[in-house]
């Protein structure tokens, strides 16, 4: 009997204790949710309102007229500048009343990490517009070399491919520096790359390239003669 009073004393002063707990978080967690929600609701009007603006001022039309679109295409994206801006305006609204929502329910180490994420943001925008301006770069060098003044032909389409990658190659370096990624290993990596692509060229070149290369040579002398 006396066990069984000592369980239920047990039972009731745990059950107080969580109810108790409940009465304190209650307001807190009811106060974050209103926070939260109201945020979201806040982000995604923003969000919305930043990529009518953009669309308005005719951005993507500018983009489209220095062939930017075409160069996006290129790599299997769409030119949408307002959505883009838009997005990432609402997300990091959006992180931010939930940083402030997590901070009401003192959730420290939550709210350390949203703070991370909040700082990491703006290396994303950087990589992001460091790609897209590569994209609008290799793409204006590529035409430029093509119809350049004597380039053609094989020559020229060869010349352009390889400016176009080397500008892309350079960029996707800086853009994975901007996002902490291990850029040694990466340049590393590159750089066996880039061996094996030139041992591979003066294989075949050697093998079977000779007239060919010969011909471009006479060709060349010619031009510039």
């Amino acid at each position: 009997m006396d066990q069984l009073s000592e369980l239920l004393s047990v039972s009731r002063t745990s059950f107080d204790l969580v109810w108790t707990n409940v009465v304190v978080l209650l307001p807190a967690f009811v106060t974050a949710v209103v926070v939260f929600v109201l945020g979201a609701f806040v982000a995604t009007q923003l969000g919305k309102l930043v990529a009518q603006i953009i669309r308005v001022t005719k951005i993507d039309d500018l983009l489209a007229k220095l062939e930017f679109e075409k160069a996006l295409e290129r790599g299997g994206i769409k030119l949408n500048a307002g959505g883009f801006i838009g997005g990432l305006v609402k997300w990091f609204v959006i992180i931010w009343f939930l940083l402030i929502s997590v901070s009401i329910l003192r959730l420290d180490a939550v709210s350390d990490f949203l703070s991370q994420v909040l700082m990491f943001l703006p290396h994303v925008v950087v990589a992001a517009a460091i790609l897209v301006i590569a994209a609008l770069v290799a793409n204006l060098l590529e035409n430029t070399i093509r119809s350049g003044a004597g380039i053609a032909g094989l020559r020229g389409a060869l010349a352009g491919v390889v400016v176009r990658w080397a500008v892309w190659i350079f960029a996707i370096v800086a853009a994975l520096e901007q996002l902490g990624v291990a850029v040694l290993l990466l340049q590393t990596v590159i750089t066996g790359l880039v061996a094996a692509l030139a041992l591979a060229f003066g294989l075949a070149f050697g093998l079977g390239g000779k007239e060919w290369a010969a011909r471009i040579l006479d060709e060349t002398k010619r031009d510039m003669m």
